[in-house]
C-alpha cells in the first residue's frame, strides 16, 4: 500500500528537522524583542495551530494564546479575494496588549495585512506576523512579516498544518503537493 507521501507529495520543502529548528530560533527572537511585555500570541485557524502549539514551548517568557479564525478562500485553491472575522478576538485591556498574530503561510498579504490594521484599530498596543512560510512571489499587498520561517517559492505547500481540502495537516513536515491531485 502507497503512503500519502508517496502517492501525493512531490517532495519535502521544509523537514521536520528544519521546522524544529527554526521554531525555536523564532521562539528565541520572539522572547527577546518582547521582554518585560504583556504579550498574546494569536493563532489563526485552522492552519496555524501545529505552529503556535510549537512556538508557544520555545518563547521563553509569559505568553498568553487567543485564536481567531479568519478566511479569505472558497472552496480548493481560489480565493474570493473578501476577508471575512468568523471568530474574532475580544478583550477588554487590548490598549496593554502586544500581538503576535501566529499565520501558517503568508501568500497574497491581504488577510494579514487587513488583520494588522484591524487589531490595531481594536486599540492593540502593537501587532506583528509571525509565519512560517512566506511566500514573498505571490504579495498583491505591500506586506512584509516581521518573523518567517521559511520563504519558500510558488508551489502548494502541505503539511505541519496546511492542508488541501481539510487533508495533509497532520504531516510533520511541509511537502509539495502534486498538481494532479488539486487540479482535477
Amino acid at each position: 500500500m502507497q503512503s500519502v507521501m508517496d502517492r501525493d507529495i512531490d517532495h519535502i520543502l521544509v523537514s521536520e528537522e528544519q521546522l524544529k529548528t527554526r521554531v525555536a530560533e523564532l521562539g528565541t527572537q520572539i522572547s527577546k524583542d518582547y521582554a518585560g511585555k504583556n504579550l498574546l500570541l494569536v493563532s489563526i485557524l485552522k492552519g496555524s495551530v501545529v505552529f503556535m502549539g510549537d512556538l508557544m514551548k520555545k518563547i521563553q517568557r509569559p505568553v498568553e494564546i487567543d485564536f481567531m479564525k479568519v478566511s479569505s478562500y472558497g472552496s480548493g485553491t481560489s480565493s474570493s479575494g473578501r476577508i471575512n472575522i468568523l471568530l474574532d478576538l475580544h478583550r477588554g485591556d487590548l490598549s496593554d496588549i502586544d500581538i503576535v498574530v501566529v499565520e501558517d503561510i503568508v501568500d497574497s498579504g491581504r488577510t494579514l495585512s487587513y488583520l494588522e490594521n484591524y487589531l490595531r484599530l481594536k486599540g492593540a498596543n502593537s501587532v506583528s506576523c509571525c509565519t512560517m512560510l512566506d511566500k514573498p512571489s505571490r504579495r498583491q499587498v505591500d506586506y512584509t512579516p516581521k518573523y518567517v520561517g521559511a520563504e519558500i517559492p510558488d508551489v502548494f505547500a502541505v503539511g505541519y498544518g496546511l492542508d488541501y481540502d481539510e487533508r495533509y495537516r497532520t504531516l510533520p513536515f511541509v511537502g509539495v503537493l502534486k498538481p494532479e491531485v488539486y487540479q482535477n
